[in-house]
C-alpha cells in the first residue's frame, strides 16, 4: 500500500467528439456517476488540453490516465501501460491530445518529481469519425475500465464511496 496522502490524480483524455477517442472522458463521467471521491483523489476530465494539463499532473504523486490506446488489437481489448512502456505506446497514437500528454509527463519529468503513472486504454474502433458515442465494442468496456480504475485505486490505498450506499 502506497501513501493515502499523496495526491493521486485520475485524468480521462481523449475527444468526445471522435466516437472512441473520448472513451476516456466516458469512463471518467461513468465513475462519476457511480461513486463519490475524496482527497487525496482527484477526478479530472482532461479532454484534450494537452501541455495545460501540466500543472495538474505536476502536482500529483499518481496519475492514472483513461485514453484510447492504439497497440494493434482487436478493438475494445482493454491495456495496462506503466513505466517503459508508456512513451513507446503513446507515440504510436495519431490524435493531437496523446502528444501533449506525452510532452506533459516529460516536462513534469523535468519540473521535479514526476507522478507513478499508469494508462489504462482501450484499443479504439473509430478515432477519426465524427459522433458522441463510442462504437459498441469500446463502450462495452467502459465498465472494465472503471473497474481497473477502482483495482488502481485500491492498490494505493483508496477505495471510492459508492453512491446510493
Amino acid at each position: 500500500m502506497m501513501d493515502q496522502k499523496s495526491p493521486i490524480l485520475v485524468l480521462g483524455v481523449g475527444n468526445p467528439l471522435l466516437t472512441d477517442d473520448g472513451v476516456g472522458i466516458h469512463a471518467i463521467a461513468a465513475l462519476e456517476k457511480a461513486y463519490s471521491f475524496n482527497p487525496p483523489v482527484e477526478i479530472m476530465d482532461g479532454g484534450v488540453q494537452g501541455l495545460n494539463l501540466l500543472g495538474f499532473i505536476a502536482e500529483a504523486k499518481h496519475l492514472i490516465v483513461i485514453d484510447a490506446v492504439r497497440n494493434g488489437g482487436a478493438p475494445g481489448t482493454l491495456y495496462r501501460l506503466a513505466g517503459g512502456q508508456i512513451p513507446r505506446r503513446v507515440l504510436q497514437k495519431n490524435s493531437l491530445h496523446q502528444v501533449g500528454l506525452l510532452e506533459a509527463l516529460a516536462l513534469a519529468s523535468v519540473l521535479g518529481d514526476p507522478p507513478s503513472t499508469v494508462i489504462l486504454g482501450v484499443e479504439p474502433l473509430d478515432i477519426a469519425s465524427i459522433g458522441l458515442e463510442p462504437t459498441l465494442p469500446v463502450r462495452e468496456r467502459i465498465p472494465e475500465l472503471v473497474d481497473a480504475v477502482l483495482a488502481e485505486l485500491k492498490l494505493l490505498g483508496c477505495v471510492p464511496q459508492a453512491r446510493g450506499e
